[in-house]
């Protein structure tokens, strides 16, 4: 795989979180019954980074969980025998909340998809909302993401590279040939 261009810097990064922190506040009309949801991997990091967004505007800290949809996949079966599943902490009621999801790269929906089914069965919240740091389009399932960092048109043979702090030492978006 080699790296054909960078989409974001860290800058352009945390200017995308901090304009969709807004566009939280506003669409939601504060953020009294709003509480993110990271989806793991990535996802987790970045509602970490727009947490911090939204506790600069509003001077509140939202509650904050993580899920992994390991289990909720519809390709569960192709991908490993033995797959890795890591750690869903949502230390909250998702009931009557304005529940705010978070995933690096909306693709084809599946994951977005996988995430919905796993916060329905933690309760009944009053609206499911989803941010997307990069939109790369080719949708299999009809959904669409609220907010979105940047959209990127990509070809199938196309990768978007997410990197985090937490785990790549660098926050930057990149499109990588496969």
């Amino acid at each position: 795989m080699r790296e054909k261009a960078q989409i974001m810097d860290e800058q352009a990064m945390q200017r995308a979180l901090m304009r969709i922190a807004h566009e939280i506040i506003e669409h939601n009309k504060g953020v009294g019954n709003v509480a993110l949801i990271g989806i793991q991997r990535r996802g987790v990091p970045l509602a970490k980074q727009l947490r911090e967004c939204i506790r600069k505007i509003e001077g509140v800290e939202l509650p904050l969980g993580v899920v992994d949809i390991t289990y909720y996949r519809d390709d569960l079966s192709l991908l490993s025998e033995h797959p890795q599943v890591k750690a869903t902490d949502v230390p909250f009621a998702v009931t009557g909340k304005n529940i705010v999801m978070v995933d690096d790269v909306l693709f084809t929906g599946r994951t977005a998809r996988a995430a919905m089914d796993a916060i329905m069965d933690m309760g009944r919240a009053d609206t499911i909302q989803l941010v997307a740091l990069i939109d790369r389009g080719h949708r299999e399932l009809p959904i669409r993401a609220d907010y979105v960092g940047k959209n990127v048109p990509t070809s199938r043979s196309e990768l978007v590279s997410v990197m985090v702090e937490e785990f790549d030492g660098a926050n930057r978006v990149a499109l990588v040939d496969m």
